[in-house]
């Protein structure tokens, strides 16, 4: 049996960066908030195809962005949180202390090292909206909407003119999927509980997606820690591979110490 780690001799996780081959990370633009950028790739054909490049959905996040320099130790931009900011109704407060049982009470070489940056976390003010869904069901379309709505058409824009005849011929099982996804539909979606945004006001850094059985299939990947083996470094290493190669979401299913220290890298 592996001995638990030493966690005293704790190093800056070294994580993979750099474009994937014969492709290129491109941004765009809604019409609707045309400062929020959308990332996809665009994936090379072979020279004999004599075709443009395919556009596809892409789940790596900055990290294969050549444009962007990657600093572990302060972690990625927190875009999200302009846009929580803007729509009102919450306020930042100091939240708690972390707690030794919070890391499973370990202590000495056993326990990780926090994450160097603090943020402030926000919370929702009585009788203001938060959550996605509270929006939804007012009747309001967030920045999280147009993004993912914007996100779910890559490719469908230029193909949209025989859309219709395509959906035709094939078997919906039960699906409502509309030949072009707006950011209208994606609020019905959500006022209706047939889809959810995961976007926690203080998970500034994340990419919003949406899932659902009238959108794209996502993919979620398990990782986490033992009470036995891994550390901070490999937790994260570990969460960079898993959306370079396709997952759309990462859950963390740690069972060892320092759950929260641990978590907290992953998610900055």
């Amino acid at each position: 049996m592996n001995k638990p780690t030493d966690q005293s001799q704790f190093e800056t996780p070294k994580v993979t960066t750099g474009a994937l081959p014969a492709s290129r990370k491109v941004y765009s633009h809604p019409a609707d908030a045309p400062d929020i950028a959308v990332p996809h790739r665009e994936i090379d054909l072979h020279p004999s195809a004599n075709e443009p490049a395919v556009p596809v959905y892409d789940t790596s996040g900055p990290y294969t962005d050549p444009s962007v320099t990657i600093d572990v130790e302060k972690g990625l931009a927190r875009d999200r949180r302009a846009w929580v900011l803007e729509r009102g109704g919450v306020e930042e407060y100091d939240g708690r202390h972390v707690k030794p049982e919070d890391n499973g009470g370990a202590s000495g070489k056993y326990l990780a090292r926090e994450f160097p940056v603090t943020h402030k976390p926000l919370r929702g003010l009585p009788g203001h909206k938060v959550t996605q869904y509270e929006f939804a069901k007012a009747g309001i379309i967030t920045k999280e909407m147009i993004y993912v709505a914007t996100r779910e058409n890559i490719g469908r824009a230029k193909a949209v003119d025989g859309a219709a005849e395509q959906i035709a011929q094939g078997e919906s099982f039960g699906a409502h999927i509309p030949e072009f996804i707006t950011p209208e539909f994606v609020r019905q979606e959500i006022a209706a509980g047939r889809a959810i945004i995961p976007s926690n006001i203080n998970h500034a850094e994340l990419e919003p997606q949406i899932i659902g059985r009238n959108f794209l299939v996502k993919i979620n990947a398990n990782i986490g820690n033992s009470a036995v083996t891994s550390s901070v470094e490999e937790e994260v290493d570990k969460m960079v591979w898993a959306i370079r190669w396709g997952a759309d979401n990462v859950m963390d299913l740690s069972t060892g110490r320092n759950i929260h220290n641990t978590r907290e890298w992953i998610i900055r």
